[in-house]
């Protein structure tokens, strides 16, 4: 085990590609161009909690005084059914796709480290057949959708790319 250290070997999702003199990170809002209310939000804090929980960086919301500024874009969210019901022709699981812009760039030299104009995410869910619990399920589903698009955007960003 020691040897596969010493030759540069690491675990996944734990790299560090971004450089070491950073310290401060901003992540304003990102800005959402979807009928869907709060989306950005949602995906905005998920991104910012996962920088938190896997980096040593501050993060800010406004570029004053950051080293590094992350902004996104969404530009489209769609649903749509992808498992029907035989009995009834019902839907009973939806796709969410979420597609955004995602860009990050060292403040002090202007230079783009990372930059993806079309960064996809989807998620899955469950529709129940309880009409009135049915708007219940959407935000618990976004919430999964987040939490997993800021876990594969961050590892993407910190594993270089």
């Amino acid at each position: 085990m020691l040897a596969a250290a010493a030759c540069g070997y690491r675990l996944a999702g734990k790299g560090d590609a971004l450089p070491r003199a950073w310290k401060v990170i901003a992540i304003p809002a990102f800005e959402n161009r979807t009928p869907w209310m709060q989306l950005e939000q949602k995906l905005t804090g998920a991104v910012v909690r996962d920088f938190v929980a896997r980096t040593r960086y501050r993060i800010v919301g406004e570029a004053t005084g950051a080293d590094a500024l992350l902004t996104g874009i969404v530009l489209a969210a769609e649903s749509a059914p992808v498992i029907f019901d035989p009995d009834t022709g019902r839907a009973t699981h939806v796709l969410i796709t979420v597609r955004a812009s995602v860009l990050l760039r060292d403040l002090r030299s202007q230079q783009v480290l990372y930059q993806e104009l079309n960064f996809v995410f989807r998620e899955q869910y469950e529709i129940t057949a309880d009409l009135r619990s049915f708007f219940e399920e959407r935000g618990p589903a976004l919430e999964r959708l987040a939490r997993d698009f800021a876990a594969t955007l961050v590892s993407t960003i910190l594993e270089g790319y």
